[in-house]
């Protein structure tokens, strides 16, 4: 287990990284950071990997594919089809 100061700013901002990513908790995402500094994958900045931005973009677009196929539903409801 390993204990680390933060400012309540670099709180908040993990939180809404766990938010954006689908991180079940500031742990999990801490976890998932070391896994990659560990592994080499963008050691200068490892909080700005493209992974978690491509897992936000894709966590978006499934929401608004499902969003779509509810509409979709109700169009062909409506138009008993």
């Amino acid at each position: 287990m390993i204990s680390i100061r933060m400012s309540e700013e670099e709180i908040s901002t993990l939180r809404r990284i766990c938010a954006a990513t689908g991180a079940r908790s500031v742990s999990d995402l801490a976890r998932q950071a070391m896994r990659g500094l560990l592994s080499g994958d963008n050691p200068e900045n490892p909080g700005d990997s493209p992974g978690s931005e491509y897992s936000a973009q894709m966590k978006d677009l499934t929401q608004k594919v499902e969003k779509l196929s509810a509409e979709i539903e109700l169009f062909k409801a409506d138009r008993n089809l």
